[in-house]
């Protein structure tokens, strides 16, 4: 058959039970309607973080691998340089280089700095400047930078050429993101009359619902009053429909709420947090209508039933507070009411308007997260476990849940299984390393598949590895702790005492991995870091 098309979305900050599919309350059809039609995975795990997730995702190693052991700093050594390497290849690469058309419309965020004077794209030997034009896309339209406004978005561009939106604009980047999406989708549409055309590879990566609170009026109305009866009532509603829903099994047992989160009874405005979670769920809200315009879209140039779609998140919720506790401070940039934005608790000043700039805060992220425990940044089940959908309808068409575990790592060889196209020991005449991903395309058509080797993680500190059922695990600058997740998936028990020799072992090959993929101890990187 024809090569097929292949669409991924990555949301960002997003938890594992947010999603109608994983349990949540949150309307989201479209992407319900993917699980309905393909696989869910209950055990796709990411790296904690939003830049060596993308790093990750997008070319099959491992973070330190590509060169974004952290973020996007360059910190004085080539596994913590801040942006991808000479020796990483990209999905748009290898797919591009095998005749795809390459698009993405979305945020970047793993290298790529403006320079006043120049066009955004690769500089040989400037470093900072791999933007999706020098890593093998031909279409790009969105952000360089993490996050911001969504009225009023940073680093935005359109190929090489900065776009600055005007405050009188009705802007919002959500649907700005989806626009470009289903416009790449409508003009590489297939040409009537001609048997084969090239095929597609769109990557869409939202930012929402990533800080700050920003969402349209009449999204947010649609959840106003939803969650006055507080996160710990919402935790348990998740929880039993997740195991309803066969994501979890009712062994896995809910974690405590968290001991930074207070009893709900106890928190004073009631009101604010509701309206605050609320924002929080019409970012997803919105992020869903998006996806259903570019399924539609699919629908319409005739190519849904060949086109492989894979949907998650780039880390767990986010418990990061913007000051909303603390006294008010004002960012200053331009919006259609002036200059200045609010990030704090004001008094008769909700969420959601870009006159404020807030986050949703730790015991919500709690809830995202159910039933799982910790957040965003570090490795315990809650900063790494997405929801992970694969639809394809001409290949495989059928609703399921797959338990095996897997990782972001393996998305690229899943997708260069599924197009056909070989991983290279080369590109553009330099050495590329070999691929860490394992496909996991058996598992889509229902086969008895999984991974052969074990996960790693490591991230300021946090360090994990996933062998079989076990997991070895710690908190920076904590200890080790072990946990057999097929009995304990929420992490509450920790069998490290009574398994020490194969928890000696896990180390070891913790060790080895870290060496190899050249990890610098958390501590020591905080020393000679230029930060």
């Amino acid at each position: 058959m024809n090569k097929p098309n292949v669409i991924l979305i990555m949301v960002d900050d997003m938890g594992y039970s947010d999603i109608g599919c994983y349990g949540s309350e949150i309307r989201t059809p479209n992407v319900d309607r993917l699980a309905s039609e393909g696989v869910r995975f209950t055990q796709m795990y990411n790296c904690a973080r939003c830049c060596p997730s993308r790093a990750s995702l997008l070319t099959g190693l491992y973070p330190h691998q590509a060169g974004i052991g952290h973020m996007v700093n360059d910190l004085g050594d080539p596994a913590y340089q801040g942006y991808l390497n000479d020796g990483c290849l990209t999905i748009a690469e290898a797919l591009g280089a095998a005749g795809y058309r390459t698009l993405m419309s979305g945020k970047w965020h793993i290298g790529g700095n403006y320079k006043v004077g120049k066009p955004w794209s690769w500089y040989p030997g400037e470093p900072g400047f791999p933007t999706p034009l020098g890593r093998g896309f031909q279409r790009y339209y969105g952000s360089l930078e993490g996050c911001g406004s969504y009225y009023r978005p940073h680093t935005l561009i359109h190929q090489d050429q900065l776009i600055d939106v005007d405050v009188e604009e009705q802007f919002y980047y959500t649907d700005a993101i989806s626009d470009e999406a289903e416009r790449l989708i409508r003009e590489f549409a297939p040409v009537e009359g001609e048997s084969e055309n090239d095929p597609f590879f769109l990557y869409v990566a939202y930012t929402a619902p990533h800080w700050p609170l920003h969402a349209l009026p009449q999204d947010i109305v649609r959840y106003k009053g939803w969650y006055r009866n507080g996160w710990d009532r919402l935790r348990k509603d998740r929880y039993d429909r997740m195991v309803e829903l066969g994501i979890i099994d009712r062994k896995c047992r809910i974690s405590p709420r968290d001991d930074q989160a207070p009893c709900w009874d106890e928190v004073p405005n009631k009101e604010w947090e509701d309206h605050r979670m609320a924002v929080y769920a019409a970012q997803v809200d919105r992020m869903d209508q998006g996806v259903g315009r570019i399924l539609r879209a699919l629908r319409e140039i005739g190519a849904e039933e060949n086109t492989l779609v894979l949907f998650l998140s780039d880390n767990g919720g986010c418990a990061e507070f913007l000051k909303e506790d603390g006294p008010v401070q004002d960012l200053v940039y331009p919006t259609r009411k002036g200059e200045i934005v609010h990030a704090g608790n004001i008094p008769g000043v909700m969420p959601g308007g870009e006159e404020t700039y807030m986050s949703y805060g730790l015991p919500w992220a709690n809830a995202s997260n159910t039933p799982f425990r910790l957040f965003k940044h570090w490795v315990h089940e809650g900063g790494i476990s997405t929801p992970f959908i694969a639809r394809w309808p001409k290949f495989a068409n059928s609703s399921r849940i797959v338990h095996n575990p897997v990782h972001v790592v393996d998305i690229m060889a899943t997708i260069l299984d599924a197009t056909g196209v070989s991983y290279p020991s080369e590109h553009n005449g330099r050495a590329i390393r070999t691929l860490e991903g394992e496909s996991f395309l058996p598992g889509l058509r229902g086969e008895a598949w999984q991974r052969q080797a074990p996960i790693y993680w490591e991230h300021e500190g946090n360090c994990a590895m996933r062998l079989g059922d076990w997991k070895l695990v710690k908190k920076y600058p904590g200890p080790w702790e072990l946990y057999n997740l097929e009995q304990d998936r929420t992490e509450l028990d920790d069998l490290i005492e009574g398994e020490k020799r194969r928890a000696r072992e896990m180390i070891g090959e913790w060790e080895s991995w870290a060496l190899r993929c050249g990890v610098i101890p958390w501590q020591r990187l905080i020393d000679i870091a230029p930060w």
